[in-house]
């Protein structure tokens, strides 16, 4: 029996999705590759037997993963928003997880209607490597001080131009943004998890971010530069680039009217 035979309804319908991003060319669709957005429009589109358009609340890049992307799209007809999740863990790839689904007005859009996003980077801090946490964190054996990058942390909160801390072919324009936190949590085997909370974010910019604290406490850089950093707008001032696999898109967040926050923390 085909979708469209079924019991269902038409508008716009709202899905939050975990996925391992490994082995995608990162969110957005492109040409004869592998990407998120590319498999959930087919899946989508072959489901409800129409073409069908999924907008993101922002992208991920090559490797990076996402505990909490959201998508929305328009269908003229499907599955009601209680059942999405259940149909759509029949279709989709393992590494794709669909969370919950709900239905919104026309109003919200997925990546205009975002108020702040939060990124949780992963450093894995013992000797040897570890063969299940490889694909999701970045292996830094050497000793860090970690009061040293808490200091520079904390340089980072507040309203500033980060063109030193984005890609230099970064597209936006306009490189202000607002930090809330930027926040280190170690867990009880010594592992670090760099927190990045804000109204939004440039290419490459919490990558940066982090290389450029974990260049700070391995001494390479220091603490009190982080506001000249800031103020050269050169990305040529800052640290390295943090690899993508340590990162994850951890939560986003939406008006009260869309309910807040997607997941809890």
């Amino acid at each position: 029996m085909s979708m469209k035979s079924q019991e269902s309804r038409g508008g716009r319908i709202r899905l939050v999705v975990a996925y391992d991003g490994a082995d995608f060319h990162g969110f957005a669709r492109q040409q004869g590759l592998r990407t998120v957005q590319g498999v959930l429009e087919d899946t989508l589109s072959n489901m409800l037997q129409v073409p069908i358009l999924v907008h993101g609340s922002g992208r991920t890049d090559k490797g990076v993963h996402a505990r909490a992307q959201v998508v929305h799209w328009d269908q003229p007809y499907g599955p009601p928003a209680d059942r999405v999740v259940h149909v759509l863990r029949n279709r989709l790839p393992a590494d794709i997880i669909p969370i919950q689904a709900r239905e919104v007005d026309s109003e919200f859009h997925a990546r205009f209607s975002v108020v702040r996003k939060t990124y949780r980077y992963a450093l894995y801090r013992k000797p040897i490597p570890d063969v299940f946490t490889y694909r999701f964190s970045w292996h830094v054996a050497e000793p860090l001080n970690l009061a040293q990058m808490r200091l520079a942390a904390s340089e980072l909160v507040g309203e500033h131009d980060f063109t030193s801390f984005c890609a230099v072919a970064a597209p936006q324009e306009n490189k202000v943004r607002r930090i809330y936190r930027v926040e280190l949590q170690e867990d009880r085997d010594g592992n670090l998890y760099v927190f990045c909370e804000g109204s939004g974010f440039l290419q490459y910019m919490v990558r940066i971010i982090v290389g450029t604290l974990v260049d700070v406490g391995l001494g390479s850089i220091n603490a009190d530069a982080m506001p000249a950093i800031l103020a050269a707008r050169d990305r040529a001032a800052s640290g390295r680039t943090a690899p993508p696999h340590g990162l994850c898109l951890w939560n986003v967040e939406y008006p009260t009217v869309y309910g807040g926050r997607v997941l809890d923390l």
